[in-house]
């Protein structure tokens, strides 16, 4: 996944805590997570989803948190020690061919990627091995930021994600940007 990959410098601005002013990750998130879920955070950077969704899957969840960059994680996982959530943390490496999510085939319950399908070289690929990781019935937020995706790019994101089996199942509001809830 490195076709515009996000600098690590900017991962600290995205997990600034200002940001929750516009977009509200419990209130966004609340709709669809609930306890004991495990839930897939692609693109997760330095948890700014992450850990706010740990804390709703509670003890008897899981929040995979998959990055193309080793920085974004190892400051995530520090951050999830500080927060007394690393228990609830499995992260993950991947690179631009694989999400690493073979050995989690259909056992996703939800998944978000905020600010990422706009930085994948091959949205097909990217979508098919998602799809192969969440449950029937799962659901899937895509959140793209509106300066840097427009109306027609995401537009086709949304083409690619129905190509590759999904369902348009709501286009919520989540802060700034251009979002779209498909369902498995």
């Amino acid at each position: 996944m490195a076709h515009r990959v996000c600098p690590v410098w900017v991962g600290y601005l995205l997990a600034c805590p200002i940001r929750k002013l516009y977009q509200n990750p419990k209130k966004i998130l609340a709709p669809y997570v609930k306890e004991g879920m495990k839930v897939l955070d692609i693109g997760c950077a330095m948890g700014f989803f992450s850990l706010p969704l740990a804390r709703m899957v509670g003890p008897g969840g899981k929040v995979i948190c998959v990055d193309i960059q080793e920085k974004m994680i190892k400051t995530l996982l520090k951050r999830a020690g500080k927060a007394n959530l690393s228990e609830r943390i499995d992260t993950r490496i991947c690179d631009e061919k694989s999400l690493e999510l073979e050995d989690i085939r259909e056992q996703i319950d939800f998944t978000i990627a905020s600010a990422v399908v706009h930085e994948v070289p091959d949205v097909n690929s990217f979508f098919s091995q998602i799809y192969s990781a969440v449950k029937s019935g799962s659901k899937f937020l895509v959140i793209e930021p509106k300066g840097h995706v427009s109306q027609e790019e995401f537009e086709q994101t949304i083409a690619a994600a129905e190509k590759n089996h999904f369902k348009v199942a709501d286009k919520p509001w989540a802060g700034s940007g251009r979002t779209v809830l498909l369902i498995k």
